[in-house]
């Protein structure tokens, strides 16, 4: 009797090992298509350039949108692509309902959107509300005092100290360095600016700017845009009263960092103004096909600002992905795994319940990540960007492990007005530091002339392009045994797995090592080991938890890892040479043999 209920058991046991083998984990469908996507920045200038002019266009993104269905991207948004002097490459604009002409038609645009609908990948515009150019015509008729538009922008007599010549009316000074206050002979007073003087500010006090700026959102609604990235959201309303800002830094009284900024950002008035634009989008989205269309809103701001766009206390609903850039403000080449444990965990758990993050490591206004924190870290911050709960956001040339051409630009050659302002009399030293340029510079697709950005011939790329790229290019990385992209295509494929869609997480620091699980009921836990630091570690897994086995899987290995995809490590020590990356998982064959030993051990006792 005893050996026949064995022998069920063992009839069982191998019924149970089969069916594991085989039934695929059922895939969760309550996250809205953007709480689980991967995002892909595109600076259109240098993506890819169809016409041989030097300069990335339309048909050169849709020529290359299987490029980003490659990498899993679910959602593409593109700096400004709108009609502008490009005195600020598109963040200056002109008209909000036409196209760059340099860039394409309406029609190339339109056909954009529904190529990318067919590869499932959702297009999103940056919508730029702060400003516009000077030479729109919302401006042009303002400093003509037309009735309509005269209140569009923010007008001040300024200061009349008895010189004749008049004085800007406070000590707000620009972004861009200098006063944030031009004068303008024609109309005879001052106007506001946060950035470039080429960038007046548009007066969101104004219920008609208010409109506008709502049919604006409509219009490319209309047009097929599945949302929009709000330019500088917290920069839209100032005190008006005009008060002096208290003195910060007194050593420049031009620079930005001069005063405190208690009364040109970061107001309540912004919220409540992204609380709008949400209300449009939620109207578009109910009386169309239910698609949500999304707001992701640009800030740099603290944490409590932050979380304040996600919702009003209320509960009006804002902005669906507040861009998080911790990993961009509060971390850097010197941090410690313990500081990126801090900075993480206090993200995390400052969300709004039922809320998602997302990850940031670079875009068009920072230095790229390997130049930031050193190219032997790139592995590291791509990991945190695709394996941490929440949203990933990708910028252009990541995948590939880009760097800045920092100093391969002359300042002649410089075309960014964030450092041309500041520097009005000539480069100093570190100039190289205040230009955007070197990360703009055009996409590495290939070692052909150019990089594959663009067949030329004698006309110049808008940037040069960086000279490493016959040995960093997209082409070589494909053929490559191990490579940033093949990397990220694993971190890409592992996103789509239940665990990390859905699963917890939990950190640990064991010296440099960042250590962090996701676990999802009834799926497979997986753990993420990152050394942060310049000297190999050994870490015991079983001190840090106990939801492992004698032994792990290795799921994604980074470049620089001794370690391959498949391989096997025992969980009491694992070996990580300095700056070594992995993902693991429960070893499949180790909980195999041990089913394969216990049933030996029956067989063993039924027939000897």
């Amino acid at each position: 009797m005893e050996k026949m209920l064995l022998l069920l058991l063992l009839s069982v046991t191998l019924a149970t090992i089969s069916q594991a083998s085989f039934i695929a984990s059922p895939k969760h469908t309550s996250r809205d298509w953007y709480e689980t996507a991967i995002f892909y920045q595109i600076y259109p200038r240098s993506f890819k350039d169809s016409d041989g002019d030097g300069i990335g266009d339309i048909k050169g993104i849709i020529s290359k949108l299987e490029h980003l269905k490659e990498l899993g991207v679910g959602g593409t948004w593109l700096s400004p692509i709108f009609k502008s002097p490009m005195k600020d490459f598109g963040y200056d604009i002109s008209d909000f309902y036409g196209i760059q002409e340099e860039y394409g038609t309406m029609e190339d645009a339109v056909l954009l959107f529904q190529k990318a609908r067919e590869l499932d990948i959702k297009i999103i515009l940056d919508f730029v509300p702060n400003h516009s150019s000077d030479q729109c015509e919302w401006f042009l008729k303002s400093v003509a005092n037309d009735s309509e538009y005269r209140d569009y922008y923010i007008w001040n007599k300024g200061i009349d100290d008895g010189s004749g010549v008049p004085k800007p009316p406070n000590n707000w000074n620009s972004v861009f360095y200098g006063h944030a206050w031009t004068w303008n002979e024609q109309r005879g007073e001052f106007y506001f600016h946060q950035f470039d003087k080429g960038q007046p500010d548009l007066n969101f006090r104004n219920p008609k700017v208010v409109e506008e700026m709502k049919n604006v959102l409509r219009f490319w609604l209309e047009k097929g845009a599945s949302g929009f990235r709000v330019d500088a959201v917290n920069h839209l309303f100032e005190y008006e009263d005009l008060r002096d800002e208290p003195i910060d830094n007194p050593e420049d009284p031009l620079s930005y960092g001069y005063t405190h900024k208690y009364y040109t950002k970061d107001l309540d008035e912004v919220y409540d103004m992204i609380y709008q634009w949400r209300e449009v989008l939620d109207e578009f989205q109910a009386e169309n096909n239910g698609e949500t269309r999304i707001m992701m809103s640009e800030a740099y701001a603290n944490e409590s600002f932050t979380m304040k766009y996600y919702e009003s206390a209320e509960g009006r609903q804002g902005s669906h992905m507040p861009f998080n850039f911790v990993l961009i403000n509060e971390l850097n080449e010197w941090s410690s795994a313990a500081d990126f444990k801090r900075v993480i965990d206090s993200r995390i758990d400052a969300l709004p319940t039922g809320r998602m993050t997302n990850w940031v490591i670079g875009n068009h206004d920072q230095p790229r990540v390997g130049s930031r924190y050193g190219t032997e870290k790139i592995d590291s911050l791509l990991t945190l960007v695709m394996t941490l709960p929440g949203i990933a956001v990708t910028y252009n040339g990541e995948e590939i492990g880009m760097v800045d051409f920092r100093y391969g630009i002359s300042f002649a050659d410089t075309v960014d007005p964030q450092a041309c302002n500041a520097y009005p009399e000539g480069p100093r030293e570190g100039w190289e530091w205040a230009s955007r340029d070197p990360v703009r510079t055009p996409f590495q697709w290939d070692a052909s002339s150019n990089a594959g950005f663009c067949e030329c011939g004698s006309n110049k790329t808008w940037l040069p392009v960086n000279t490493n790229y016959q040995t960093l290019n997209l082409d070589r990385q494909k053929s490559s045994e191990k490579s940033t992209f093949k990397f990220y295509k694993e971190l890409s494929e592992l996103r789509k797995d239940d665990t990390m869609i859905e699963g917890d997480y939990e950190s640990f620091v064991v010296n440099e090592v960042l250590a962090y699980t996701r676990t999802a009921e009834g799926h497979d836990p997986r753990l993420v080991l990152i050394n942060f630091g310049d000297k190999e570690e050994v870490v015991d897994v079983t001190k840090l938890t106990d939801i492992f086995g004698a032994r792990l899987r290795v799921l994604v290995a980074g470049t620089q890892t001794i370690y391959n995809k498949g391989d096997y490590v025992n969980t009491n020590e694992v070996t990580l040479p300095k700056y070594n990356t992995i993902v693991v998982e429960n070893s499949a064959v180790s909980a195999t043999l041990s089913l394969s030993l216990a049933i030996i051990a029956v067989i063993r006792y039924i027939y000897v």
